[in-house]
């Protein structure tokens, strides 16, 4: 398996210690750091790079990008690319995955641009959306003792549908949707989905 922002391995080290081969991309050194300070890592191959175009000298059975982590490319070319990439290390009929969220605008009161998404004594969470880009600005702000930490990444949001573009153009057709991992139905009333995308096998 290739996992595309691989990240501490959360989800690949789990998957190695079932026996599933991962090899992982990430442009962040200090993530991989500490995935390569847990034990069982030395099992997990791990390439630094923007994994929207970094390749590899493999191809698998199934690519994977969860948590949302599509929306930290934040241009549409840039999202894109990262499904052209997936598909050229596929092998034919091989599966690419994504877990994120669907976009939240149906919440958002008319007029408005903030919608909060955690608000607790220790941390106040809101996403500001610019619909004319399809940006997303996560607002947090923690506090601990009397002090704010802020932080503030921005983000693109894509419709399910535009992903099954982005898929088309690289040569994957849809082949499931869920609102969860549990394989629940996706509806009108989602709030993420996991999509899996079949490659064509035409290359």
């Amino acid at each position: 398996a290739l996992e595309l922002g691989i990240g501490t391995g959360r989800i690949a080290l789990p998957l190695a210690r079932r026996g599933v081969p991962v090899h992982g991309i990430d442009l962040s050194e200090a993530m991989v750091a500490r995935l390569r300070a847990k034990p069982g890592a030395e099992q997990i191959g791990i390439t630094i790079g923007d994994f929207a175009t970094t390749t590899v000298e493999a191809t698998f059975s199934v690519a994977y990008l969860v948590t949302n982590t599509i929306m930290n490319l934040t241009t549409q070319d840039e999202q894109v690319a990262c499904f052209q990439n997936a598909a050229a290390h596929l092998e034919p009929g091989g599966c690419f995955v994504i877990e994120v969220l669907v976009p939240g605008l149906r919440r958002l009161p008319s007029g408005e641009t903030f919608q909060p998404f955690d608000v607790s004594p220790t941390h106040l969470g809101f996403d500001e959306y610019d619909v004319a880009r399809q940006g997303l600005v996560s607002h947090h702000y923690w506090i601990t003792d009397g002090e704010v930490e802020t932080c503030s990444p921005p983000f693109r949001y894509v419709w399910p549908s535009e992903l099954d573009l982005m898929a088309r153009l690289a040569g994957m057709t849809l082949r499931e949707r869920w609102s969860g991992w549990k394989r629940e139905p996706f509806t009108s009333d989602s709030t993420r989905h996991v999509s899996v995308w079949e490659a064509d096998g035409l290359g």
